[in-house]
């Protein structure tokens, strides 16, 4: 649904993307990770039609975004960073005159607008004047703007900066159920726990560039180039952990109680030989699992870069 090919992108002497290729398939919820300055806003706005690439292409559902610009336009739902809505107007009188903007017929505009705003969650807000609503409740209003031509694809540049955790979690909410919709999301955040439980994939970006990309486990397993696996068991776990460093593919062990952790080299099928040899050694296993690493982590570890440093681009 989204491409980008080789996109490059610069403003004066600044790289802003550099060679930056990505795809996105229809119907997935997809997050652009990256510090400030890592070109997340600038792809989304080419993306949007807004920048021209000085290089590559990018396309959505098949449409080129320069040569095809105007048709692009209409199968997208833009919301930047930053969500200007008038404060002169009802949020009713506001989602119908985008309606009107998109050509859609006068008599449907209103049931559009109430429908719109059932679907992010303000239904009892359509005769409330815009300057009156909480940020939380302008960003939901920012994202049901987005919808009135009924895109198939949707590209929110941070939609939950700045929202208090009941906002970020009704905004969450929201895209969860624009995927069952089977809109097609491509969203930029700094705040990274909320990507990892919203995204089927994201995708690490740094200085214009793509380092990373693909589930959030695969991102976070690659960027150590070993899993993190946790034995806990009845007894002799330091004798355990002597066993296991003999074991191919293991390292950095250590002890916690019953338990011993370290790093293994490799996927599923060698976690599953390796519990299957501990067991046969004459360990009774109580517990045996991944230990999951965080974006944070994994973006640390694939770019450097602080998480401090995140936030807008």
């Amino acid at each position: 649904m989204i491409v980008f090919d080789g996109v490059s992108k610069s403003f004066g002497a600044v790289r802003a993307l550099d060679n930056f290729s990505l795809e996105v398939k229809e119907g997935m919820v997809y997050g652009l990770i990256g510090p400030n300055g890592a070109g997340k806003t600038t792809a989304m706005s080419i993306l949007a039609t807004l920048q021209l690439p000085d290089s590559g292409a990018a396309s959505v559902g098949g449409l080129d975004v320069v040569r095809k610009a105007g048709e692009v336009r209409g199968i997208i739902g833009y919301m930047p960073d930053f969500f200007g809505v008038y404060d002169g107007l009802r949020a009713g009188e506001y989602l119908e005159f985008f309606a009107a903007a998109y050509h859609i017929p006068a008599e449907k505009r209103t049931n559009l607008a109430n429908a719109l705003l059932e679907l992010v969650n303000l239904p009892d807000k359509g005769d409330v004047y815009v300057d009156s609503l909480s940020r939380g409740m302008k960003q939901r209003l920012a994202l049901a703007r987005c919808l009135v031509h009924d895109p198939k694809a949707l590209i929110l540049d941070e939609p939950a900066s700045g929202l208090d955790p009941r906002a970020r979690a009704e905004m969450k909410e929201i895209i969860r159920h624009l995927k069952k919709l089977n809109k097609t999301v491509l969203i930029s955040s700094h705040i990274l726990p909320e990507l990892a439980e919203t995204c089927d994939e994201v995708a690490f970006m740094d200085n214009g560039r793509l380092v990373a990309c693909g589930t959030v486990a695969e991102i976070t397993a690659a960027s150590r180039g070993a899993r993190q696996v946790r034995v806990e068991v009845l007894e002799r776990a330091e004798e355990l952990a002597g066993y296991l460093k003999s074991r191919p593919g293991v390292t950095e062990m250590f002890v916690d109680g019953t338990a011993v952790q370290f790093f293994l080299a490799g996927e599923r099928a060698e976690q599953a030989g390796l519990l299957q040899e501990i067991i046969s050694a004459g360990w009774s296993v109580v517990g045996f699992g991944e230990i999951k690493r965080n974006l944070e982590e994994a973006f640390m570890a694939v770019t450097g870069e602080e998480v401090e440093s995140f936030g807008g681009n």
